[in-house]
């Protein structure tokens, strides 16, 4: 039977917001690698003061585009440069709407003349895959979902990141000496005991490193190498629990809601989506409600991705994001919370992560708004990932985060009273600082 649209779900449920909000709905798991191995505090320290290993085989969707028209479709609806794209070189995907909001973001790089591969939540893989078939783009598809939706079979490749002060120093030991110079979001070929495969210049901690991606044949071979070498090193193997926190230092926004609810332009596409999309499944919670989803929008500006559009070419939503460029209210910061209040309002927190979207105040007014909130062991905070007017973004600035679930549409006027109030320090994103002044150093 098919399921439901998402249109339909969202005129079944009588508004978009009414769909997706789900108060308390819990943090997203990495399918089939274990929440801890050698608990999530030391793994959050391996990549500050050692080096981890990241396998990241499982909890991401691929989706391959390869044709003639390839080029042309990622050109037709994303806003990246893609002059000079060459081969085995990757760039953060910006897919946006007529009105210039992000539909989310992705990795996308080009594995040969006429094929890309494209990494991410598969939100920005269906807008690709539905204007493709809605044009008759020359081009073929082929998908592979995340381990936990997978319904048989592994994944097609591998995914294991090294990061961390002695990853540098891991990989030279892995291949018998250090790899070919290579460029920041590059990736040069490399082989190991016969087996071929990439190294890329990236890491999510935004700590020293390189992502390996290879074919799934290779990977118990490869994880087991690069375990067997880092042994000597401190190589710890990162779980889930940490992984997930890693992205609230390095300043990347993982979870943006896609803008595409309620354009009417855009009504055959939520008709093409299923409910069990990710845009009909992503949840969101926490104290800010609003019954209005376009209020969740963002920009791709407020997220730091202005280096990575160009408008050297036309591209859907080009008009508009190009209005939009200098003019946004919000930019990305990091709040470190008052580790008393902490305490006192939530308790002696032993891990902590969620994707809330937590009100921020300044004055008693709303002024910005969480988007991940985690706690991060090696330095013993609270710190939330978020976006805030640009008059409370200087670093030092005070306001309050509100802590608290709000029980939607249906709760009576008085939903929020009880929520807590924790005083928070505006801080630089990225918060670490080797990704904020080194990360992209070639």
């Amino acid at each position: 039977m098919q399921p439901k649209s998402l249109q339909a779900a969202i005129d079944e449920a009588g508004s978009p917001i009414d769909l997706v909000w789900k108060p308390h709905a819990p943090a997203w798991r990495v399918p089939v690698i274990e929440p801890e191995y050698a608990g999530w505090r030391e793994e959050q320290l391996a990549w500050r003061n050692a080096v981890a290993l990241s396998d990241l085989s499982h909890h991401m969707w691929d989706l391959w585009i390869e044709g003639p028209d390839a080029l042309k479709l990622l050109m037709d609806y994303s806003a990246n440069n893609y002059e000079n794209f060459a081969i085995g070189q990757a760039k953060q995907f910006v897919p946006v709407t007529r009105e210039g909001h992000l539909v989310t973001d992705g990795i996308v790089m080009r594995d040969g003349e006429e094929r890309f591969n494209l990494s991410g939540v598969p939100a920005s893989q269906s807008w690709v895959r539905y204007h493709g078939e809605k044009g008759r783009y020359d081009v073929e598809f082929t998908v592979d979902p995340d381990s936990g939706l997978r319904k048989s079979g592994d994944p097609l490749i591998f995914r294991f990141q090294l990061q961390g002060p002695q990853a540098l120093a891991l990989t030279e030991k892995i291949f018998g000496g250090p790899l070919p110079k290579t460029k920041f979001f590059h990736s040069t070929p490399v082989q190991l005991e016969g087996r071929q495969f990439r190294a890329f210049r990236h890491g999510m901690a935004g700590m020293p490193g390189y992502e390996f991606i290879g074919r799934w044949e290779d990977a118990a071979f490869v994880k087991a190498a690069m375990l067997k070498a880092g042994e000597e090193f401190g190589l710890v193997h990162v779980g889930g629990k940490a992984y997930y926190t890693n992205g609230i230092e390095s300043g990347w926004i993982p979870t943006p809601t896609p803008g595409i609810f309620t354009d009417p332009e855009l009504a055959g596409y939520r008709e093409w989506l299923s409910v069990f999309s990710y845009e009909g499944q992503k949840p969101l919670h926490g104290s800010f409600f609003s019954s209005n989803i376009e209020d969740y929008y963002v920009s791709p500006f407020e997220l730091g991705y202005g280096k990575s559009i160009a408008f050297n070419h036309d591209f859907y939503g080009r008009d508009a994001l190009q209005a939009a460029q200098g003019k946004t209210p919000r930019t990305r910061v990091t709040f470190v919370y008052n580790q008393d209040e902490v305490r006192a309002a939530m308790g002696d927190l032993d891990y902590f992560n969620n994707y809330a979207r937590y009100r921020v105040e300044a004055g008693g007014k709303l002024v910005g708004l969480t988007f991940q909130t985690g706690k991060i062991g090696p330095i013993d905070s609270l710190l939330s990932l978020g976006l805030v007017d640009h008059a409370c973004a200087t670093p030092g600035t005070q306001v309050e985060i509100v802590i608290g679930e709000h029980l939607g549409s249906a709760a009576g006027v008085n939903s929020g009273s009880d929520f807590k109030r924790i005083r928070a320090t505006v801080a630089a994103s990225p918060f670490n600082d080797h990704a904020r002044e080194a990360y992209r150093r070639n």
